[in-house]
């Protein structure tokens, strides 16, 4: 089977460093937001161009921990979208706030800012934009509106890590920007792991406080916090394929443009790239009509390729019905019936790319 992500075939291609890495965390003997995470940090936020990181337990934490750093709680509304990975929705909730679904656009699968003002209330505190399989969100209306109604920006970046708008990474926008470093990412770890960046020294220094009870000296609390800190181990592992990741991303462009040249006259809806934005590729996801028969007819064929998301965040039996906004998301509904992932990581060959490819060429011929 050809998978669609393969994070044991990453480990592979830097086994001899994430080895060496992991050896010097079990010989040093300090295993929890020691010396590796506070290099990690600094490391990821030059990367990004930003001024403050703050490693946390999972990326769904990361934004648990960048609404509660601004303050946003009970009684307040976070606007985001649907099509999305349920984590999106579940941090907002997890901080007492109620998430407000807005569209997305239909060729791009982010949110669409012309929804937005229109799902303002006296209750908004917040916009949380999706950059969606590695396509960064249409962020200058979102900011703009964001600005007029003194609104906080908050990026999630689970899916795009390195991918960049107007030539900034993205995570540099927002007043706060959270990743996910689950195995399966651009930058993936052994397990979970996470971080909040942002360029604002305190919304910085409060996320450091909430990630371990809101301790500012061990054993007393400043702030009422919780448990979510990134380990060593995977700070480790993050510090090896940080130096890697620019590579791997530009490996996932040619596999995506091979995708492109080699599907272009299929009849099948392609991934498009937003202008003056770069795309990491995250996942490869074309849409039909006739999704379900096409990751079937793949399937058959030792293909697999997976749906992200088949079910809208505002449609699955915990959220059906109590969401405002979920009464009319047309086009996350359409897409959530149509888009497919093709496998798509750094690592896959060329070979094994060209079976996906006939595999899913013989489907649209069989189909037309």
């Amino acid at each position: 089977m050809i998978l669609c992500s393969n994070p044991r075939a990453q480990y592979l291609a830097h086994k001899t460093e994430i080895d060496a890495a992991l050896l010097g965390v079990l010989e040093r003997g300090w295993y929890i937001l020691g010396e590796e995470v506070r290099r990690f940090e600094a490391e990821f936020a030059a990367y990004l161009g930003v001024k403050f990181a703050v490693g946390v337990g999972s990326g769904t934490e990361a934004l648990n921990v960048a609404l509660a750093a601004c303050g946003i709680g009970p009684g307040d509304e976070v606007i985001t979208v649907a099509h999305t990975a349920v984590a999106t929705v579940a941090a907002i909730e997890l901080c007492g706030a109620t998430p407000v679904l807005v569209d997305i656009e239909p060729e791009y699968y982010t949110l669409d800012p012309r929804h937005l003002e229109r799902a303002i209330t006296p209750r908004t505190k917040a916009v949380l934009p999706v950059h969606l399989y590695g396509l960064p969100a249409d962020l200058d209306p979102v900011l703009a509106v964001a600005r007029q109604h003194d609104l906080r920006v908050i990026e999630d970046c689970a899916q795009s890590h390195g991918a960049s708008y107007h030539g900034r990474r993205v995570g540099s926008f927002g007043a706060l920007a959270c990743f996910s470093f689950y195995p399966t990412k651009n930058l993936g770890a052994l397990g979970d792991g996470g971080m909040v960046v942002t360029n604002d020294s305190a919304l910085a220094e409060r996320a450091r406080l909430l990630r371990e009870y809101g301790w500012a000296e061990r054993y007393v609390s400043h702030l009422k916090g919780w448990n979510s800190r990134l380990d060593e181990v995977q700070a480790a592992v993050l510090r090896v394929k940080l130096r890697y990741l620019d590579a791997d991303n530009a490996a996932r462009s040619r596999l995506a443009a091979c995708y492109d040249e080699k599907l272009a006259d299929t009849g099948l809806a392609l991934p498009r790239r937003r202008a003056d934005a770069s795309h990491a590729y995250h996942l490869y996801v074309v849409r039909s009509p006739r999704r379900d028969e096409l990751q079937a007819f793949l399937k058959a064929r030792g293909v697999g390729a997976l749906v992200h998301y088949p079910v809208p965040v505002h449609l699955q039996p915990a959220y059906r019905g109590r969401l405002p906004g979920g009464d009319h998301l047309p086009e996350t509904e359409r897409a959530a019936r149509e888009v497919l992932s093709l496998p798509m990581y750094p690592e896959l060959t060329e070979a094994e790319q060209q079976v996906v490819v006939e595999a899913v060429r013989a489907f649209c011929q069989t189909a037309s």
